[in-house]
């Protein structure tokens, strides 16, 4: 039996448990003292509330045994003991509120950034198998029913236990067949509603599963209007969504009827003990075994008891969704970190920038190899393209080398270091990407072009902007460079977008930078004139730029073309085309300037 891989997780990502139980007491680390002050309060709350019949008892049988006088001078010790309660009731209730105010937000707040924290370090074959908005919505989720969990046991289970240990306690006192009666009728409901809850556990994760799914569509649909206009779908989208809501009206009435047979129960349940208790306490009065004051004590016990127990189903199906969604969260999230940094790993420091693949063998997944031993030497300040049909390697080749992925075999060092050796921080703080659609912060323009470098001034930030022309129109927008740009930069254009992303990278100003596409969204002669200052901002760098306009890198010093993993030319330009290989028949049949995607599209163009 083949050993499983050993769990394993960034170093600087908090130590998260993965049995859910473990995370509920991980997150709450903090606040256990707290906690424990707040289990007294609602321990003093619970018993003040269930201890006034008790006095309404000491004031029956003060009643009844005193005249005139005497009376009132009975009185006046259950009548302090009844404001005593109702006194205690209020502090401790009010003080367990406090208590709750003071921690709830702060523990919501260490769950969400505990779990934000690990997420962070997972790699971009995780993301690329999840929706940001899925697990932005799991951590939330994850973060509330934290919260809700500690709530439903200290506010809940708790004063609802308290409530029946002084109960039962009161009536042993008062007498023993007594107590035993409620006692038993106490096992039985919660061992039946803690039954009950459990088989409606699966009704009501369906129901909650139908309306997400219903949710789902409606985003998709309010997403896509425009569509729908466009194509007059607007009645068949109306009829679309009712299939799906029919399914959730017919999940949740499923749901529904089966808390109304519950709620049968309660009902039945909470009748049976009110009469059963006022007979039975009536017999024992009526024999003179306990007192008028006994009996009416006997009687708003039960009461209490029933008001107390009459949702403890509700609550128990509440506990069981939020524990849930709390061993989804961690499911999802508090899994083994694909790439991570050695124990041993220094900071890399780049004296040169020469890149070196060395052997290299990787795999998406079996069966699916992109690079089989591929070996490559970029030496330091070289600018080199690389081109080649979609899915040759181009990308991958860049992701190994931004250890976005681990290479199965063979070697990527930089300067000699092999970059599994270094900090991954270190690496990226090294080594500048701008990506064919980047994407932006919802932050001001000024943000997003200071992240290349932290603590620019806006001098800086501007002369950068300036360098990749996005200066002229960032100064027409309303607020300037404190614009806004929206989500994922939804307010700017591709262009402008892309030239956000040259100047953020400009002002980083790092010795390796890498090139995907970087003008392919602008206009012929502001390509052109950013190049020119790409060009001046590159200095002694080293460069990689993937191009699938060859203009664009017709000019490099050197140019490896990608073929099905493997680099089948190597050259400058001119050179190339004089091979008249396969980088010669892309230049020639590259249609508008761009490459075609297959070697069958270029067969098909020669022909």
């Amino acid at each position: 039996m083949a050993k499983s891989a050993p769990f394993q997780k960034a170093a600087a990502a908090p130590p998260l448990p993965r049995s859910k139980i473990k995370f509920i007491w991980y997150c709450l680390a903090n606040f256990r003292g707290w906690l424990f002050l707040m289990l007294l309060m609602e321990t003093g709350q619970a018993a003040g509330s269930i201890l006034v019949p008790y006095a309404i008892k000491a004031i029956m049988d003060a009643v009844a045994h005193g005249t005139g006088q005497t009376v009132m001078e009975n009185l006046q010790g259950p009548l302090m003991l009844l404001a005593g309660l109702n006194v205690a009731e209020i502090l401790f209730s009010r003080a367990s509120g406090a208590v709750l105010i003071i921690v709830g937000p702060r523990l919501r707040q260490r769950t969400t950034a505990v779990l934000y924290a690990y997420l962070q370090y997972h790699a971009p074959r995780y993301f690329g198998g999840h929706f940001a908005g899925s697990l932005a919505h799991r951590i939330s989720e994850t973060a509330m029913s934290v919260n809700h969990t500690l709530w439903t046991v200290l506010c809940d289970f708790w004063p609802i236990l308290v409530t029946f240990a002084v109960s039962i306690t009161l009536l042993l006192g008062v007498h023993q067949g007594l107590g035993l009666m409620v006692a038993g009728w106490v096992l039985a409901y919660v061992g039946l509603s803690y039954l009950l809850a459990t088989r409606c556990q699966p009704y009501a994760q369906s129901f909650a599963a139908t309306r997400s799914q219903v949710n789902g569509k409606i985003v998709d649909a309010v997403t896509n209007i425009q569509n729908a206009k466009l194509f007059a779908r607007l009645p068949y989208e109306r009829d679309y969504l009712q299939e799906f809501l029919e399914t959730e009206v017919k999940a949740g009435r499923r749901t529904f009827w089966y808390m109304e047979r519950v709620r049968w129960f309660q009902f039945i349940a909470a009748a049976l003990l009110k009469i059963g208790t006022v007979y039975y306490a009536l017999t024992l009065w009526d024999s003179g075994i306990i007192t008028v004051g006994d009996f009416t004590m006997s009687v708003g016990l039960a009461l209490l008891i029933i008001n107390d127990a009459r949702n403890l189903t509700r609550r128990f199906l509440e506990f069981f969704e939020y524990v849930g969604n709390i061993a989804n969260g961690v499911d999802t999230i508090v899994q083994a970190h694909e790439i991570i940094d050695e124990p041993d790993a220094k900071p890399l420091e780049i004296s040169q920038g020469r890149i070196e693949f060395r052997n290299v063998s990787f795999a998406y997944a079996p069966k699916q190899a992109v690079f089989d031993n591929l070996s490559v030497v970029i030496e330091p300040g070289q600018r080199v393209g690389l081109v080649g049909f979609s899915g040759s390697g181009k990308s991958t080749f860049v992701s190994l080398l931004l250890r976005n992925y681990q290479p199965q075999n063979g070697q990527i060092l930089i300067d000699g270091i092999d970059i599994r050796e270094v900090l991954q921080d270190s690496l990226h703080e090294q080594v500048s990407l701008i990506p064919q659609d980047p994407c932006l912060f919802h932050r001001s323009l000024r943000e997003n072009i200071g992240y290349g470098r932290m603590g620019a001034d806006d001098g800086a930030i501007q002369a950068a902007a300036q360098l990749a022309h996005a200066d002229e129109f960032i100064r027409t927008m309303p607020e300037a460079y404190d614009s806004l740009v929206g989500e994922r930069g939804v307010k700017l254009s591709g262009g402008q977008r892309q030239r956000i992303a040259i100047a953020r990278v400009i002002l980083k100003d790092a010795p390796i930078l890498i090139l995907d596409e970087a003008t392919s969204s602008l206009d012929s002669v502001t390509e052109q004139a950013i190049q020119e200052n790409l060009d001046r901002a590159m200095g002694h760098k080293t460069v990689i730029a993937i191009a699938h306009r060859l203009s664009t890198i017709a000019h490099l010093e050197r140019i490896l073309v990608f073929d099905q993993g493997r680099i089948v030319e190597d050259g400058g330009h001119q050179q190339l085309l004089a091979q008249q290989g396969l980088y010669y028949k892309l230049w020639t049949m590259q249609a508008g300037g761009f490459l075609p995607e297959t070697a069958g599209d270029v067969d098909g163009k020669k022909g």
